[in-house]
């Protein structure tokens, strides 16, 4: 295999993956790991990928990237809206569930208008406005403390003892990322602790993720795909994804006219 044609595989499985290793790599393709390595130089080079420790991540979407709330709250905003309606229909009236911080959390939270006798444990200072701001006298929503991330989580150790004590029915987690190997990630490993912590606490843990998140990866995993009961995302999710998720955890994809369901 030419020099040109490894570097297109190496380039097609960063992009599907959202990182690759030079181990890896050298058993797949049947070369030397100075081989491997030259590769990745090129492709360095030409600003294709960023060289880490053992191999090579994406530069669509950096390790350690964390956009802003008011940033993320204008993307993929349909996607989001039905990915909300949908996880809404997984709440029962009576019950404590857990909404972490993200955009996506926070339009479902705007979606729960009709469910009555709810309690919400949130570690987020914009969620657990939109809930209060509906006015409801049958709603409790605890606020978790911490220390505020640019995407206005609380996190850190006060965040972390709170819910450590904690037994939800239910948590939606949204994350920054979703890709093979990683599992679902989070660029801030203050948040990837404290998600975790909610994620332990749950009875039932649903990720909100839209499809755009695919082949994302952050610095730090929160859960494995194995971890998660039920994954909620759009139909502009990739075929491959949908097949590789669908081998571990049951998957949802919805859209402005209704539902798919993939297991």
């Amino acid at each position: 295999m030419l020099a040109r044609q490894r570097q297109e595989v190496i380039l097609d499985e960063v992009r599907r993956t959202g990182a690759v290793q030079v181990g890896e790599l050298v058993l797949r393709l049947g070369v030397s790991d100075m081989t491997i390595r030259r590769d990745l130089d090129a492709l360095a080079q030409r600003g294709l990928v960023e060289k880490v420790y053992g191999g090579a991540t994406s530069t669509i979407g950096r390790s350690t990237d964390e956009p802003g709330f008011e940033a993320k709250s204008v993307r993929q905003l349909a996607e989001k809206e039905a990915i909300a309606r949908l996880a809404a229909e997984q709440v029962r009236p009576g019950t404590a569930i857990g909404l972490s911080a993200g955009t996506t959390t926070w339009t479902l939270a705007r979606h729960l208008d009709d469910v009555a006798d709810l309690t919400v444990v949130t570690n987020s200072v914009r969620v657990a406005d939109a809930l209060q701001q509906r006015g409801r006298t049958d709603r409790t929503v605890v606020l978790t403390g911490g220390v505020r991330t640019p995407s206005d989580a609380l996190v850190g150790p006060v965040a972390v003892q709170a819910l450590r004590s904690l037994h939800l029915d239910l948590v939606f987690l949204g994350v920054h990322g979703m890709a093979p190997r990683a599992g679902f990630t989070t660029p801030n490993l203050n948040e990837s602790e404290t998600n975790r912590a909610l994620a332990e606490a749950a009875g039932r843990l649903i990720v909100v993720a839209d499809s755009a998140k695919w082949s994302t990866v952050g610095i730090s995993t929160i859960v494995d795909f194995d971890e998660v009961d039920l994954l909620i995302s759009d139909q502009g999710l990739p075929v491959d994804a949908r097949e590789l998720l669908a081998e571990h955890v049951e998957l949802l994809l919805a859209d402005q006219r209704g539902v798919e369901e993939e297991r």
